[in-house]
């Protein structure tokens, strides 16, 4: 999550958002093909980078988006 004004200017990984990228990149063929697999980097500035993996493919107008990772712990809780 971004939250600037607590100095958090960047989110560490956000697949949501970067599932999305690979949709729009395929849907206006930013590499010219019909599937993608490309790295995201993301998080460096704030000193905990993220490496995700995307991987998706158009087919008959249909997009299908895989996002992956590797993630860690930074804090736990319980919600009573």
């Amino acid at each position: 999550m971004f939250a600037d004004a607590f100095g958090i200017p960047e989110d560490p990984a956000t697949g949501s958002a970067n599932g999305c990228l690979a949709g729009y990149l395929l849907k206006h063929q930013f590499f010219g093909g019909s599937e993608i697999l490309i790295n995201v980097e993301q998080g460096f500035e704030m000193g905990r980078k993220s490496i995700l993996y995307l991987d998706a493919y158009i087919q008959d107008n249909h997009i299908s988006v895989q996002v992956g990772g590797q993630v860690f712990d930074i804090a736990s809780g319980w919600l009573n």
